[in-house]
């Protein structure tokens, strides 16, 4: 179900947030929803079934420019992202019915949670590679730990992330792609495609039983565009090999702060 809230004053930084989310979204390797959720909840006081869909309806435009310019770039894999986005489907559609059984206090409560868990996951691969001799791991050999198993670890979690709390599911997917040791670059742009496709499979399943604040979503994508567009250019041009540890360690660092932020909330 679809309805537009009046507009507020406060609404008119929405395309600002958009624009920064949209730009550091595709340059990072999400979709945005990570940002957009708890913004719409904690400042804006949207209820929290509602801001779960409005984000992801919000998020879909960023992930689908961030794919295609990441695609032409070459910054993706897409074997892996194919095999990604089938376990991610799945998981996203059970998540949207799992949402529908849950408060929104819950819903927060669940959010934060998962922001800690993959917060500790991240920076623990990161401190794992760490040890490895430099080269190490980025082999045939390494790249044998991305089958089916460790796509499942990471590919279900990530759709059901989706699903139940509108924000892409990416932090998994970049844990995910992290731990198989591919190039950054390649992690960020297949992550987006993956995000993308399960955003779009989880849309559908709301639009049968959620409801979409379209005057919040136009106010986003408005500024979440030219991010979008900006986003995978920028990354092209950056040397990011010596700060890929540091970049893991900075996005690990902000899941706990948000989780922990979305948890107190209460």
């Amino acid at each position: 179900m679809i309805f537009y809230s009046p507009i507020e004053s406060v609404y008119y930084l929405l395309p600002v947030i958009g624009f920064v989310v949209g730009f550091f979204g595709t340059l990072l390797g999400g979709g945005g929803g990570f940002v957009f959720l708890p913004i719409l909840v904690l400042f804006y006081n949207t209820p929290t079934h509602t801001a779960v869909i409005t984000s992801l309806v919000a998020t879909l435009p960023i992930g689908l420019l961030g794919a295609v310019g990441h695609y032409k770039k070459g910054h993706t894999d897409l074997q892996l992202a194919r095999l990604f986005s089938w376990v991610g489907v799945i998981g996203a559609i059970a998540g949207v019915v799992i949402a529908q059984k849950i408060s929104g206090k819950g819903l927060k409560t669940v959010f934060g949670i998962y922001c800690l868990f993959m917060g500790g996951v991240i920076w623990n691969s990161n401190r794992r590679d760490k040890k490895q001799e430099p080269g190490e791991g980025r082999g045939a050999g390494k790249r044998e730990r991305g089958n089916f198993k460790n796509v499942l670890m990471y590919g279900l979690p990530a759709g059901m992330v989706t699903g139940a709390l509108g924000t892409s599911g990416t932090a998994p997917i970049l844990a995910g792609l992290m731990s198989m040791n591919i190039p950054l670059k390649k992690v960020v742009g297949t992550a987006i495609i993956v995000v993308s496709v399960n955003t779009l499979f989880a849309i559908g399943a709301y639009f049968l039983m959620g409801r979409i604040d379209m005057t919040l979503v136009l106010m986003l994508t408005t500024g979440s565009l030219i991010g979008a567009v900006l986003g995978p250019r920028v990354l092209s041009h950056m040397e990011v090999q010596r700060s890929e540890k540091k970049i893991k360690y900075i996005y690990g660092a902000a899941m706990v702060v948000l989780g922990i932020v979305m948890i107190s909330s209460q």
